[in-house]
């Protein structure tokens, strides 16, 4: 599935209720969460203080401006934040209408009692039939049905779920369209999957990830050291003979503090995850997010990721003196009650190929494939015919495994592994008749995707069942670096417990109870919508559309949010050099004439370069909120070239924009006569 469409920015259902929380955001307690901006704040309640008890030179009118401005920075990065959190309200809104008035039949033995879904509990058994809403988050433990997924997933086909199987974990709010389920109730209310992805869309739930604390830490740090700065310049003005006004220090300070990234990193995260929401993918952190941009190793499985999924019969390769007529009639009659995707394969291609239009003959006996024969026919009348794994054919007929036709039999299926595909033998009446080839088909484009993630410094892994020379050759077809052959859940954990000990962070996705180790010992686990509960619950991300190719766009993702993050930061850092040059000679120009070279701006006066600098300082951060939005545009580059240009575009754009920016607004406010 495409990614969603993002929602213009700016349409009054998202600005004006922005507009109402970013007042309410004012509050101590809000604005604790962001101490540079509660220091702007605190700075801006003293500036407006001093409008009434201060008594200095400067006009009242200047003060009152510097006031204003003080208060709209700190506006305008509450907004930011209120802005990427009602993206979210409005997507948690629809969700929250799926769960409304939710009713469940409860089984409490053989007898069905009707209560609100509010009362179901953990351990409950719901029946659930068509046309029915499921009422809580849980897995069908008896029946098979089809479910309309669209409230959660926007996708309207009807999908499967059943019991006993990787496919038996349903979700409350979605509606069962055919047939009678019985489901046991894995979340008690208000701590199901809807629940939790309401609450994280919103932003309720939403913590501070390792890298945000970290740079939070940096800005309180880099905070505290111009605060200390700004306290001594009072006794350097005394030495110096003068004396410098508090409103002055106090819009000193705030163009010193890193107040542009700091107005935008909440912004940043919030928007980060909402883009992989709006992407049908649901991060139950904003650390999975973050680990996603710094995966270092990716584990696909091949079926259904790199390979199309449904393997198509290509070839009949007959041994021992049969015709591939013969084969493939032998074939066509096995596969006709083959309900599989291969089993049509094989009657499509015997029927286009040879024309050969066979019915099923009558009281012919089916004999059904399973997982301990490994083979499936049918007997009719005296003749037997069996289709299969090559070893199990051999072993269900005695004594061919010795002759010519076998050992023809075996190297005609080495070529096939070889090729990348897989092979089926076919046999009747004991003899053997040759193999059929199925192939694995490729996605198209898969390989430009693989080699724009070994750009990015990404090795991919992929993961099968298949045998080392099936999974040899898909490998090279697909271009990933490495491959696991012949896995079980035990190799796969291995696996990823030895990259991580290795320094690396591992990707990996996954749907099924025996996936669930893995994912959960991931760094990054994407779990299938359409999989276990178990699954879902190890996981660190839901991809509502279980699609596994997804994960490469996950990993783009994350390293976007990294990369918007780190870009802005570089701006603002940038920037605020760029400000001390219109500032700190403009306020210590009276006290040390010679400063006045460093005016390389040729600003108006000492109060125009204030004004305009603090003016520059608020501006700055709405202009960069739809940036922080809608992250930096990211393309697939080493870690060098990507640093080189962002420090490139970011950094020296950062130290030209003020340059330009509180020049033009030294202009307006000498114009007009503003200070």
């Amino acid at each position: 599935m495409a990614q969603a469409p993002s929602k213009s920015l700016f349409t009054a259902d998202l600005v004006m209720p922005a507009i109402k929380a970013s007042f309410l955001k004012l509050s101590p307690r809000e604005l604790g969460r962001n101490p540079v901006m509660f220091v702007t704040a605190a700075v801006a309640a003293l500036m407006t203080v001093l409008l009434v008890v201060g008594h200095d030179d400067l006009r009242v009118a200047f003060k009152a401006q510097l006031a204003a401005w003080l208060w709209l920075t700190v506006l305008f990065g509450t907004f930011a934040e209120a802005l990427a959190e009602g993206r979210g309200k409005a997507q948690a809104a629809s969700l929250r209408a799926t769960k409304a008035e939710l009713v469940a039949r409860r089984m409490k033995g053989d007898r069905v009692e009707q209560v609100p879904a509010s009362h179901l509990r953990t351990g409950d058994v719901v029946l659930v039939s068509t046309n029915d809403l499921i009422p809580a988050d849980g897995e069908v433990i008896a029946g098979v049905a089809s479910v309309n997924e669209a409230a959660i997933t926007g996708e309207s086909a009807p999908v499967i779920r059943e019991a006993g199987g990787d496919r038996s974990a349903v979700t409350a709010g979605t509606r069962v369209i055919s047939d009678e389920i019985r489901v046991r109730v894995t979340a008690d209310p208000g701590q199901g999957f809807l629940d939790r992805m309401i609450a994280l869309v919103e932003g309720a739930e939403r913590r501070k990830t390792p890298n945000e604390v970290a740079l939070t830490i940096l800005l309180v740090g880099l905070t505290i050291v111009f605060l200390i700065a700004v306290g001594t310049i009072p006794g350097f003005a005394a030495y110096a003979g003068g004396s410098i006004p508090v409103a002055i220090l106090a819009a000193l300070l705030i163009t010193l503090i890193p107040t542009t990234i700091a107005a935008l990193l909440s912004a940043i995260g919030i928007a980060g995850m909402d883009r992989l929401v709006r992407f049908n993918v649901l991060a139950k952190s904003g650390r999975a997010v973050e680990a996603a941009g710094d995966v270092d190793v990716l584990l696909l499985d091949k079926t259904g990721t790199i390979t199309v999924g449904d393997r198509q019969a290509s070839e009949f390769r007959a041994v021992g003196g049969a015709s591939d007529a013969e084969l493939a009639e032998a074939a066509l009659l096995a596969s006709l009650a083959d309900e599989t995707p291969e089993g049509r394969s094989v009657v499509v291609l015997a029927r286009e190929k040879f024309d050969l239009q066979r019915p099923m003959p009558p009281g012919a006996e089916i004999i059904p494939f399973t997982a301990q024969t490994r083979v499936s026919g049918i007997r009719s009348g005296d003749t037997l015919i069996q289709k299969g794994a090559v070893d199990s054919i051999l072993r269900a007929n005695p004594g061919s495994g010795e002759t010519a036709a076998a050992t023809e039999l075996r190297r005609i299926t080495d070529e096939i592994a070889r090729a990348g595909g897989t092979p089926l033998a076919v046999a009747k009446d004991g003899r053997l008749l040759g193999a059929i080839f199925l192939k694995d088909v490729v996605k198209a484009g898969i390989r430009e995707r693989f080699g724009e993630l070994r750009t990015m410094g990404i090795r991919t892994v992929m993961i099968t069942g298949d045998n080392p020379l099936t999974a040899a050759a898909i490998a090279a077809e697909a271009g990933v670096d490495d491959f696991l052959a012949q896995a079980t859940p035990e190799d796969k954990l291995e696996l990823i417990r030895k990259e991580q000990a290795g320094g690396k962070l591992v990707a990996m996705c996954g749907d099924g109870t025996n996936d669930a180790p893995a994912l959960a010992q991931a760094d990054v686990g994407v779990a299938m919508n359409t999989g276990t509960q178990a699954a879902r619950e190890a996981g660190n991300m839901v991809d509502l559309d279980s699609d596994p190719t997804k994960l490469i766009e996950v990993v783009g993702l994350g390293k976007q949010l990294l990369m918007t993050r780190g870009a802005l930061t570089t701006f603002s850092v940038a920037n605020d050099v760029a400000k001390y040059f219109a500032i700190i000679p403009a306020m210590f120009v009276t006290l040390y004439p010679g400063l006045g070279v460093l005016n390389v701006m040729g600003l108006a006066t000492p109060e125009s370069a204030i004004l305009s600098a603090i003016i520059f300082n608020a501006l700055i951060i709405p202009l960069l909120v739809p940036l922080a939005l809608k992250g930096v545009a990211y393309k697939p580059m080493p870690a060098g070239p990507l640093l080189a240009r962002n420090l490139a575009i970011y950094g020296l754009g950062g130290l030209v924009a003020p340059f330009f920016g509180i020049k033009i607004i030294d202009l307006v406010v000498g114009g007009l006569g503003l200070a």
